[in-house]
């Protein structure tokens, strides 16, 4: 049985929440998130507070409702707070460009790596080597961030490439000359 299910999700009295079925709505000043979960878990509003119980005894109801409710209780946070990444590009001649809805990364190939921003989330170039993403859907954000990270990870020798603001590196020692 989960804990985590079990207690409700309060709602802050600046964000608006909307159960149509099996389907969340939530919309609050930093944006709209709406997810649809699976038909066996029940889903009740009622005096700002949402409440998540499984709709039946199998064990992929009492596994799903413990999820459901922290999926929502995210999407109450990032409606009412936002979420937020910081990644930082190091390197010689790397950087990044905002042109638009489209990021444009410099990041040593021989081409440019265009990178289409998917619509709520804001993207945010300070320095050229700097970048903010900011969202309310905390998945989306997570996979944004992911995706400019994954065209060049860190690499463990010179420590240059794409890499999340606090991320420890290891580095390697290069071959030596016996």
């Amino acid at each position: 049985m989960s804990r985590v299910g079990k207690v409700p999700v309060l709602i802050p009295d600046k964000v608006k929440v909307d159960i149509k079925g099996h389907t969340v709505s939530v919309e609050g000043p930093k944006g709209k998130v709406s997810k649809t979960f699976a038909n066996v878990v029940t889903l009740t509003l009622a005096d700002q507070k949402v409440t998540v119980a499984p709709a039946d005894d199998s064990r992929f109801a009492q596994a799903m409702y413990g999820t459901a409710r922290s999926v929502i209780a995210g999407m109450v946070k990032g409606a009412s707070e936002g979420f937020l990444k910081e990644l930082e590009i190091q390197g010689v001649g790397f950087k990044a460009n905002l042109k638009g809805k489209q990021l444009d990364l410099a990041l040593g190939y021989s081409h440019a790596i265009i990178f289409d921003i998917p619509d709520g989330i804001k993207v945010t170039v300070t320095d050229q080597t700097k970048l903010k993403i900011e969202g309310a859907d905390k998945q989306l954000v997570g996979q944004v961030t992911a995706s400019i990270r994954a065209y060049y990870p860190p690499e463990p020798y010179k420590g240059k490439g794409v890499r999340i603001v606090g991320e420890r590196v290891r580095r390697k020692e290069g071959k030596t000359v016996a």
